[in-house]
């Protein structure tokens, strides 16, 4: 229950971030704290044993509803190398794959968390955050490669057949 809350407080601070300037204090503050909510959710409801299916799904929106507000206003001022968004394509394209090869392995949509993975959602999660003090078209970079990895990374573990 109070891990819900928690995510459902998410959904609250990205329909903030819709409504306030990008990049303004308010932006910002909301974020961060969405971000926190998404850091802390899972492991609160481990801990006092409140895992659900309802929860995972609520997360799920969650992330879907955090990951479209902050796009919607970062895009449109954000100036993203053509490179980079062919690269993201690419790493878009690996990841459909590796939907549609786990469904075909394992019978089932199948999700692989892997460390590489963690990595690339905290390193895109932060990418804003650095936009002050080191230029888009280099930190994207770091993005691009960690992301590819783990994309890769998690086609292996679903070919191979060891998906948790």
């Amino acid at each position: 229950m109070v891990a819900n809350v928690i995510t459902s407080c998410r959904i609250l601070f990205s329909a903030i971030i819709f409504l306030v300037p990008v990049f303004s204090p308010v932006f910002y503050g909301c974020y961060l704290a969405a971000g926190c909510t998404d850091m802390i959710d899972g492991t609160i409801a481990k801990k006092l044993g409140t895992e659900s299916k309802f929860g995972s799904k609520l997360d799920t929106i969650a992330d879907i509803v955090f990951v479209v507000a902050a796009a919607y206003k970062m895009f449109p001022v954000m100036e993203i190398p053509k490179g980079i968004w062919i690269w993201i394509g690419v790493i878009a394209l690996i990841k459909i794959i590796n939907i549609i090869s786990g469904f075909v392995v394992e019978k089932q949509f199948v999700s692989v968390h892997t460390v590489a993975n963690k990595v690339t959602g905290l390193l895109v999660f932060l990418l804003p955050l650095t936009m002050a003090v080191v230029e888009l078209r280099y930190s994207a970079l770091v993005v691009c490669m960690v992301a590819t990895f783990a994309a890769i990374q998690e086609g292996h573990i679903i070919r191979i057949g060891k998906v948790k």
